[in-house]
């Protein structure tokens, strides 16, 4: 019965372990750097060409069904507001659908047959939950036949979008308002919330926050730095506060991130079919695909982290000063976006100091020094000034909110005010969520984490999840020992370089106790792909029928993506067949 139930993991183990059979002796083998892929290194036309195929192929199925291009686009403050509602003729409405702006508040709804006796009809509260969010609002007493409504504001600061009156059979009562922008929309309420029409998960932070930096409020979410918002409200300006639009640029930014990587294999491996093969793995890898269709920032911290360590990887090739400077530039730009760059930052360092202890140590030379010092003044102006610069333009949203000028005293003390803010929050979050895991477990995609769920009648279910295809999670993990042992017993330094950059970005949180999830394992995702290549590499180099290998590997990883689709993307599938999915392991949630 085991056997049977676990027959996919099982299967994906034996295939994983029959994979690094074609491991040559790791011992003697030639190591990548010597054999011919460091001579074909050039992007040539049918690079372009496969590359163009892959993200042509990845953003069909990234921008499908990631939601609504149409949707109530105007809000209305309602702070110490109320707004009548005239039905067309008088009416019996049995549901109330609200579309929720920002900002938090109480309501108190009444209703009227002549517009001047106005009775009770319900009291709700509009909290950060249901912002961008479709929500029925059930009262206890359904009224009977009234011509007049009225929304009236008690307290807070609330924005409403729209406010529809549907009658029995789920048709709209047309109605007319005070407040124009709470009724000129009628035609978008949906049948059910799904995430479609509404936001989900952490969508409730940041693209609020998006919406409140492009219209000068302050925002809500505080909790990091504002530029992957900033970037995030490029989309809600292209097409609207719209699910669509809040999702846009993170999809873009994943589809970005495959010529990105492309290059990366191009330069670390030379060839064609190992940036190829890589490249698919990232566009088949389950968090790329989940996290860069949600609305949060995780998806540019991880640009921007990629594109550092391939500027460090080009600068240390050939001492390519311009490569540097670049590298300083997305790391204020990644820092700018969410911390977690930070500590990629601290894995360049590393990977910068040890580069110069081995040119000191390789050829004692006094000239070295002189060129340290010169190297330590243009990583001071790339890596501190100008992500210091980048990091505080960031808060122009912030300034513009409070009338805070540039370079003033009140501008300047609400950056450090939110530095202070930041570094508390995180430290001090003590919270429990069914989904939460830590960082021993992303190692083995022990505890994956589900955004969204939804049940329907006719049997099927809709849902989101984010972990690691197990192809790259386990053939990754092993991968990084391969790394190791090639670092440490073989002196590569292309193994050392990108295990350094994959230990950036796990250590820090071995030491962090606050809330985490399978999502912040994201950053590291990047250094597995890049680490399966290396064993490709050095198959190619060292193995007749390597393509063999490697070729299984990639389709293992696409058929993978195939089967768990359903599961990441939110198309509605049979309830038996999404348990059996989501259950691979006893710890996945059903």
């Amino acid at each position: 019965m085991f056997v049977v139930k676990y027959a996919l993991p099982l299967s994906a183990a034996l295939l994983l372990i029959l994979f690094f059979t074609g491991l040559p002796a790791l011992r003697s083998c030639r190591l990548p750097q010597d054999g011919p892929a460091g001579k074909q290194g050039r992007f040539a036309a049918r690079d372009g060409a496969l590359l163009l195929v892959l993200m042509i192929c990845y953003a069909a199925a990234a921008f499908w069904h990631l939601g609504n291009t149409e949707g109530v686009r105007s809000f209305a403050s309602m702070a110490g507001e109320s707004a009548v509602f005239t039905l067309e003729e008088e009416a019996a409405p049995v549901r109330l659908m609200l579309f929720p702006g920002v900002g938090m508040g109480s309501y108190e709804l009444e209703v009227s047959r002549d517009g001047e006796a106005y009775s009770p009809l319900v009291s709700f509260e509009q909290g950060h939950i249901e912002v961008f969010k479709w929500t029925e609002l059930k009262p206890e007493t359904l009224p009977g036949p009234i011509r007049y409504l009225r929304l009236s504001c008690g307290s807070g600061n609330p924005w409403m979008g729209e406010l529809v009156l549907l009658d029995e059979a789920g048709r709209v009562i047309p109605t007319s308002c005070t407040q124009p922008e709470l009724c000129d929309e009628q035609d978008q309420v949906p049948a059910k919330q799904n995430f479609m029409n509404s936001t989900y998960f952490d969508e409730i932070y940041h693209a609020r926050t998006a919406w409140e930096h492009l219209h000068g409020i302050w925002p809500y979410e505080i909790s990091h730095p504002p530029l992957g918002k900033l970037l995030l409200s490029l989309g809600i300006s292209l097409y609207g506060i719209t699910p669509f639009g809040w999702r846009f640029m993170g999809t873009l930014f994943g589809v970005l991130m495959l010529p990105v990587m492309y290059v990366f294999l191009k330069k670390l491996f030379g060839g064609l079919a190992v940036p190829a093969l890589g490249t698919a793995l990232m566009a088949t890898d389950f968090m790329h695909y989940s996290q860069t269709r949600i609305a949060t920032i995780d998806t540019y911290a991880v640009f921007f982290i990629l594109l550092m360590y391939l500027c460090m990887y080009l600068y240390l090739q050939n001492e390519n000063l311009t490569a540097l400077a670049w590298c300083g530039i997305f790391f204020g730009l990644g820092a700018a976006s969410k911390w977690t760059c930070i500590y990629a930052g601290a894995g360049l360092a590393v990977i910068w100091a040890w580069h110069w202890i081995r040119q000191a140590a390789e050829k004692r030379d006094p000239a070295v020094f002189s060129a340290f010092l010169r190297n330590c003044l243009l990583c001071l102006a790339f890596f501190v000034l100008v992500p210091g610069m980048i990091y505080y333009f960031s808060y122009l949203p912030y300034g513009q909110a409070e009338g805070a000028r540039l370079f003033s005293k009140e501008y300047t003390k609400l950056v450090l005010d939110n530095q202070r803010f930041m570094f508390n929050y995180h430290a001090g979050v003590v919270a429990e969520h069914p989904y939460s895991s830590r960082w021993y477990q992303w190692l083995l995609d022990i505890r994956p984490i589900l955004y969204y769920l939804e049940y329907f009648d006719n049997g099927t279910r809709s849902s989101i999840s984010a972990f690691l295809n197990p192809a790259l999670c386990w053939g990754g993990l092993l991968s990084l020992f391969v790394l190791g042992y090639m670092a440490l017993f073989r002196r590569d330094r292309k193994a050392a370089f990108l295990l350094a950059g994959y230990l950036a970005q796990l250590l820090p949180w071995m030491f962090i106790r606050r809330l985490t999830f399978a999502y912040h394992y994201f950053p590291a995702s990047v250094f597995l792909v890049l680490a399966l290549c290396y064993v490709f590499s050095l198959m190619r180099d060292n193995q007749r029928h390597w393509l063999a290998y490697a070729g299984s590997f990639a389709f293992a990883s696409l058929l993978l993506f195939v089967i768990f689709f359903p599961a990441l993307s939110g198309r509605p599938v049979d309830s038996s067949t999404a348990s059996v999915l989501m259950h691979w392991l006893p710890t996945w949630p059903l």
